[in-house]
C-alpha cells in the first residue's frame, strides 16, 4: 500500500505522505482548540461554547464584542507571526543545514528589530505609525545584505553564514540598545524595549491583522513552490550543482524569502525569538526531513507555541500583560543550548 496521497489541482500535482497529511490535520485541530480556549479565557471568562457560537455569527452582543474586538485580533496576529518565524526558520534550517539556524540567531530579526527602534527615535513624530513595517522590512533586508556581503568568498558558505550572522545579530542589537539609552523620551524608550522583548499586546483589525496577512498569504505559497530547491540543497552543493541546480540562485532566493517572513513578522510582533528555531525541529521529529512536510507543520507548531505563549503572558500575572517573548525565551535558550551540546557531541 502507498504511504502518499496524491493532492491535485488545477495544473498542479503533489504527492503528500499519509502520516504527514494526518499531522497536519491534527494540529490544525489543536490549534483550532487553543485559538477557542485563549479567546476565553481572560479577565472576563467566557465558556468555548459561547465562543463558537460568536464565531459562527449567533453569540451574545456583548461577548461578541470582547472576542471579535479585544482578543481574536491578538489571537489571530500570534497565528501568523509564529507561523511566519517558524516557515522562516524552517527555510534557514533547510537551506543551511545547520540546526543552530533561525531568523534570530543568524540576525534577520535583529536587523529588523534595529530599523524598528531607527524609526521609533527619529521618526515617530514626524511620520504615521502605520509606516512601520515598511522601516523593520527594509531593516531586515539591509541587515542581512551586510551579512551576505561579509559571508561571500567565492559564494556564501552556510556556515560562515551562520558565524557572521550570530556576530553581526549582537552588533544589531547593541545599536539598538544604545539608541534606547540615549533617548530622553520615555515613551519611546519604554515603546523600543517592549519592541525588542517581543509582544502581540494592542493589536487591531485595521492596523495589524491587515497589514500581515497579505505577506503570509503571499510568502507561504511561494515558499512551497522553493520546497524542491530546499529538498536538494540539504544534500550540499555539489549534488545540487550535479542535478543543474543554480546553487547561489536559489540560496538567494530562499534567504529572501526568509528575510521577508521575518520581517513581516518583527514588524507586527517584535523580537520574539526562538520560535524558528524551535518549531522546525518538532516538525522534522514528526514528519521527517522532507521540507514540503516540514514547511506546514513548522507552520501550525509556531503558531500553537506562540498562541499557547501569549496565553500565558497575559494571564498568569493578570492583570499585568507580560511580552510573549519572555516566555519563548525561556522555553527557547534552554533548548538552544541542549543543540549546543548536542553538536558538540557529535
Amino acid at each position: 500500500m502507498s504511504k502518499y496521497i496524491p493532492l491535485r489541482g488545477k495544473g498542479v500535482s503533489v504527492l503528500m505522505a499519509k502520516r504527514t497529511l494526518l499531522i497536519t490535520l491534527v494540529l490544525l485541530l489543536v490549534c483550532f482548540v487553543a485559538v477557542v480556549i485563549s479567546a476565553g479565557i481572560g479577565t472576563m471568562r467566557i465558556p468555548p461554547i459561547e465562543v463558537l457560537k460568536v464565531l459562527l455569527g449567533f453569540g451574545d452582543p456583548s461577548v461578541e464584542m470582547i472576542v471579535l474586538n479585544l482578543r481574536l485580533p491578538r489571537i489571530l496576529i500570534g497565528v501568523l507571526v509564529g507561523a511566519s518565524l517558524a516557515s522562516a526558520g524552517a527555510i534557514l534550517q533547510g537551506m543551511i543545514r545547520n540546526p543552530l539556524a533561525s531568523p534570530d540567531i543568524i540576525g534577520i530579526t535583529e536587523g529588523a528589530s534595529l530599523g524598528a527602534v531607527c524609526f521609533f527615535f527619529f521618526l515617530s513624530e514626524a511620520v504615521s505609525i502605520h509606516m512601520l513595517p515598511f522601516f523593520t522590512i527594509i531593516g531586515a533586508f539591509a541587515g542581512t545584505a551586510l551579512i551576505y556581503m561579509l559571508a561571500w568568498k567565492h559564494g556564501v558558505s552556510p556556515l560562515r553564514l551562520v558565524l557572521i550572522g550570530i556576530g553581526m545579530s549582537a552588533v544589531f542589537k547593541s545599536f539598538s540598545y544604545m539608541l534606547m539609552i540615549s533617548t530622553p523620551n520615555f515613551f519611546i524608550g519604554a515603546k523600543s524595549l517592549t519592541f525588542m522583548t517581543g509582544s502581540i499586546y494592542g493589536t487591531s483589525w485595521d492596523k495589524d491583522v491587515a497589514i500581515l496577512l497579505p505577506w503570509v498569504l503571499v510568502l507561504l505559497p511561494l515558499t512551497y513552490i522553493q520546497a524542491r530547491n530546499i529538498n536538494v540543497q540539504q544534500l550540499g552543493d555539489e549534488v545540487t550543482a550535479s542535478v543543474g541546480g543554480r546553487v547561489q540562485v536559489q540560496r538567494l532566493i530562499l534567504i529572501l524569502l526568509s528575510i521577508a517572513l521575518a520581517g513581516a513578522a518583527v514588524s507586527v510582533g517584535g523580537a520574539i525569538s526562538f520560535i524558528g528555531l524551535i518549531a522546525p525541529h518538532i516538525a522534522r521529529k514528526l514528519v521527517g526531513p522532507a521540507f514540503g512536510g516540514v514547511l506546514p507543520v513548522s507552520a501550525l507548531i509556531g503558531s500553537l507555541i506562540l498562541v499557547l505563549a501569549d496565553l500565558i503572558a497575559r494571564t498568569v500575572l493578570s492583570p499585568l500583560d507580560l511580552p510573549a517573548g519572555i516566555f519563548t525565551a525561556a522555553v527557547g535558550a534552554p533548548f538552544f543550548i541542549y543543540l549546543l551540546y548536542r553538536q558538540r557531541q557529535a
